[in-house]
């Protein structure tokens, strides 16, 4: 099912609609935005002197760091007065990246992703189990309203509570499930434990995954495992949230919602677009943002663009699932986590060092994350308590600080090697 005819339209129609978003997009930058007009002006740049998107490689990148060096509003091009939701991630200095949406946003975020779900078949007559999480994050919040949008019965479960899931899954009858593909799996795994039988006990027929990278393998086991259909999406807070991008089910690839979302593929070393089918860094400039409309801003996601005619009729380009990143950013649980940050919250904790080693594995279907610290030279203890305090702490504040449940193993100074180069900071087995 087909949710608007924007996402059927011809390349010429699609162009012209992009264009004419994409210039109105400049003026609002510059005109609003101290650190876009400044940009534009060094490099000898008016708006009107930009035609066509197909120019956008003459125009500055935009990047997470310039988000968190305009803390918390300064990269708004509204008042505050017109901004109706704020939601944040973790920051790699205690402070987080911040989104904005005006009603129109929230209406286009509805809209984007209301044709997620119609791509996956779902509306009026079902129950979406929504397992993301709700918060700060943009994930369970847009979700819920998407999947309301289309006029399904939404149940906020958020994460966590295994069994309650199970049991709230069952009971209310859920055709469709939003999580993180690690997430399902989990679920199965306590359903079978629990005596569930997962094809006669529930009555599922889709899910909606995302959050995370997911081989091809896995997405045919979870489908295979609950007897569904397996629907990709794709977002990021800093866009708009899930809903840049969905799986319609006839391809492997994700739809792009280009009247929305313009994406180009560059190469992360030298920022020149690479060719069509070649893989490279994603990069996404917001056509019709209010908020926060960012500028060709580098997702660190790697990925290629499809050109090719989909099945479904969509006539917005694919890019393929997300095949890695172009920094050191770790994904745990869907979650996005950068050793940087890490690093911050141990500098904050008196008794540890900073050397560190950051261990991340597999248990059943879930991430799972070590933390080896090591404790400074001055850390004075006199019992084991003390030690038991000073992991606590740590785990705690990580929790706080970057929304992540980490196993904290003190060491004694010295222990983790170092290198005179680059030390292995990070030892991902999950592969």
């Amino acid at each position: 099912m087909i949710w608007s005819k924007e996402e059927t339209l011809s390349k010429d129609e699609l162009r012209n609609v992009q264009n004419t978003r994409f210039a109105k997009m400049l003026e609002r930058i510059y005109s609003n935005v101290e650190f876009y007009k400044a940009k534009f002006d060094q490099l000898g740049i008016k708006p009107q002197d930009i035609k066509s998107v197909e120019q956008l490689c003459r125009l500055p990148f935009t990047t997470k760091k310039d988000l968190r060096a305009h803390y918390p509003f300064g990269l708004f091009a509204t008042p505050q007065s017109e901004v109706v939701r704020i939601h944040s991630s973790s920051g790699t200095s205690g402070k987080p990246t911040v989104v904005g949406y005006t009603k129109e946003d929230m209406r286009i975020w509805c809209e984007v992703l209301a044709r997620v779900f119609s791509m996956a078949g779902v509306g009026k007559d079902d129950v979406v189990h929504n397992a993301y999480g709700y918060g700060l994050f943009t994930g369970g919040l847009g979700v819920h309203y998407g999947a309301e949008t289309v006029g399904a019965a939404v149940v906020p479960s958020s994460s966590g509570f295994t069994s309650r899931q199970l049991m709230l899954m069952r009971d209310f009858g859920a055709t469709a499930i939003t999580c993180t593909p690690s997430f399902v799996m989990h679920l199965a795994d306590h359903a079978k434990a629990e005596g569930y039988d997962l094809k006669k006990d529930f009555k599922l027929k889709c899910g909606i995954f995302g959050a995370e990278p997911t081989s091809e393998a896995l997405k045919k086991q979870i489908a295979n495992v609950w007897g569904i259909k397996y629907h990709d999406i794709y977002g990021l807070s800093e866009i708009i949230g899930p809903g840049v991008a969905g799986g319609c089910g006839q391809s492997h690839g994700l739809h792009i919602f280009e009247d929305h979302f313009y994406p180009e593929i560059i190469n992360p070393k030298t920022g020149i677009a690479v060719p069509d089918g070649e893989n490279g860094e994603l990069v996404v400039t917001t056509l019709t943002k209010e908020a926060i409309p960012l500028l060709r801003y580098r997702t660190g996601d790697m990925t290629s663009i499809k050109t090719e005619i989909c099945p479904c009729g969509r006539t917005h380009r694919q890019i393929m699932p997300i095949i890695g990143r172009s920094d050191d950013m770790l994904i745990i649980n869907g979650v996005n986590v950068f050793p940087s940050q890490i690093e911050h919250v141990l500098s904050k904790i008196e008794g540890t060092s900073l050397n560190y080693q950051v261990i991340v594995y597999k248990k059943g279907y879930l991430d799972k994350i070590d933390i080896l610290v090591e404790f400074g030279d001055d850390f004075c203890f006199d019992s084991m308590s003390a030690i038991e305090n000073l992991t606590k702490e740590i785990s705690s504040q990580l929790l706080t600080n970057l929304f992540i449940h980490a196993n904290v193993k003190l060491v004694e100074p010295r222990t983790i090697e170092v290198s005179d180069t680059k030390t292995k900071r990070i030892i991902d087995k999950r592969s």
